[in-house]
C-alpha cells in the first residue's frame, strides 16, 4: 500500500513530473505504471543519434537526483513508491543504443521491470545503501543497465 499523498501536493509541477505525471499513483505497480510513461518518450527518441540520446539521458539522471530528493522531502518519504521519474529514466537506459522494434521496446520493458523489481546484487546494496535523490535514482539506473546487457547480448548472440 502507497503511502497516502495529500492532494494538493499533485499541485505541484515538480511532484507531478517525479510522479511520472501521476502515473505512479496507480494503486498496484506503480513502478510498472510508470515505466509505460516512458515508452511515448523513448519513441519519440528513437531517431536520435545515439550521443544525443545518451546526453539526453544524462541530462534526465542529473534532473532527476534533485527531482525525486525534492520530491522526497516534500512527500515526507524516502523513495515513495510513488515517485517514478527513477524508472523513466532507468527504462531508456535499458533501450540504451537498441535497435528500435515493438519487440525489443516490449523485452527491455519486461527485464528493466524485473531487475527494478528482483533488484539482484549489486542492485540491491545500492538500493540499501544509497539514500537521498542519488540513491532513489542510481538503483533504476543499474536495474536499466542490467536490461541493457542483456538486450545487447541478445542482438550480439542471436540478432543476425
Amino acid at each position: 500500500m502507497n503511502p497516502a499523498i495529500n492532494p494538493r501536493q499533485l499541485k505541484n509541477p515538480l511532484v507531478l513530473l517525479a510522479l511520472g505525471f501521476g502515473s505512479g499513483l496507480a494503486p498496484k505497480a506503480p513502478g510498472t505504471a510508470g515505466t509505460l510513461v516512458a515508452i511515448p518518450l523513448y519513441w519519440s527518441m528513437r531517431s536520435l543519434d545515439i550521443q544525443l540520446y545518451a546526453l539526453f539521458v544524462a541530462v534526465l539522471f542529473v534532473l532527476g537526483v534533485g527531482l525525486c530528493a525534492y520530491a522526497a522531502k516534500r512527500l515526507g518519504v524516502h523513495d515513495h513508491p510513488g515517485i517514478v521519474f527513477d524508472e523513466i529514466v532507468g527504462f531508456l537506459i535499458a533501450l540504451f543504443a537498441v535497435p528500435f522494434d515493438w519487440g525489443m521496446v516490449v523485452a527491455g520493458f519486461i527485464l528493466f521491470r524485473l531487475f527494478d523489481a528482483l533488484k539482484p546484487w549489486p542492485i540491491s546494496w545500492f538500493d540499501k545503501n544509497l539514500h537521498g535523490g542519488f540513491g532513489i535514482m542510481f538503483d533504476d539506473v543499474l536495474a536499466g543497465i542490467a536490461a541493457a546487457a542483456v538486450l545487447h547480448a541478445w542482438l550480439f548472440w542471436f540478432a543476425a
